[in-house]
């Protein structure tokens, strides 16, 4: 269970600049990020990468955010930015937030029991479409994301986000109809006869053998030098 410790994230502010200043300063160890909403000015900061993972892996949807070591306040990730290889964070926006007001957040949506559903063991495809949701809720109420048990699907099943449920005083917001998993007939694989033993009956259709070096030749095919008169 998380506590108020592990949700707590300290940042140092620092000067904006471009991304070769970005760069210098991921070399360091660190992530670049912003401050955004509330009553007061953006402020950008950076963080030191090991400690906004700790938080990242820690927290709910609202960390509490300290400033230059002043007094914690409650923030959201509005959006954060990953390598595209490594996974690891590149750069961080943060959100001010009151605990008493309703905000809208992005949340994963992950399917469970996808080795068990009868339509994967015959073979079938089980195809995530929709990855992340938007949901509303007070802060403290958002959750890290949300599940959606695929173990009953068969092949041909379609689950919309309709069929999503979430948890008490959240709302999900979207097309009811949008669809969020597919579960299709395995995709036949059609082999490639060889093309050589093709190729070898065309070579030398129609052809003659040419005799090997140092056969005779049939007598009478003029194959010997002519004799002077």
């Amino acid at each position: 269970m998380a506590t108020e410790d592990d949700s707590r994230l300290t940042v140092n502010t620092r000067e904006p600049g471009g991304s070769r200043a970005a760069r210098r300063l991921r070399r360091t160890g660190c992530v670049p990020g912003v401050l955004y909403g509330g009553d007061g000015e953006p402020v950008t900061f950076q963080v030191d990468a090991r400690d906004l993972r700790l938080a990242l892996q820690h927290r709910g949807a609202v960390l509490n955010l300290a400033v230059d070591a002043e007094q914690p306040t409650p923030v959201v990730v509005k959006e954060l930015t990953r390598h595209p290889v490594s996974g690891d964070a590149v750069h961080i926006d943060l959100l001010r937030v009151r605990l008493d007001r309703a905000i809208q957040s992005t949340v994963a949506l992950e399917l469970t029991g996808g080795d068990d559903a009868p339509g994967v063991k015959e073979g079938g495809v089980l195809e995530h479409i929709t990855r992340e949701l938007t949901v509303e809720a007070l802060p403290n109420d958002i959750p890290d994301r949300i599940e959606y048990d695929v173990s009953a699907m068969v092949i041909g099943d379609t689950v919309t986000l309709e069929a999503v449920r979430a948890p008490a005083n959240v709302t999900i917001h979207g097309d009811p109809e949008m669809v969020v998993a597919t579960l299709t007939p395995p995709r036949l694989q059609i082999e490639e006869e060889p093309e050589i033993e093709e190729e070898t009956e065309v070579v030398g259709e129609g052809e003659e053998p040419e005799a090997a070096e140092g056969e005779a030749t049939p007598e009478g095919e003029g194959g010997g030098e002519e004799q002077s008169e």
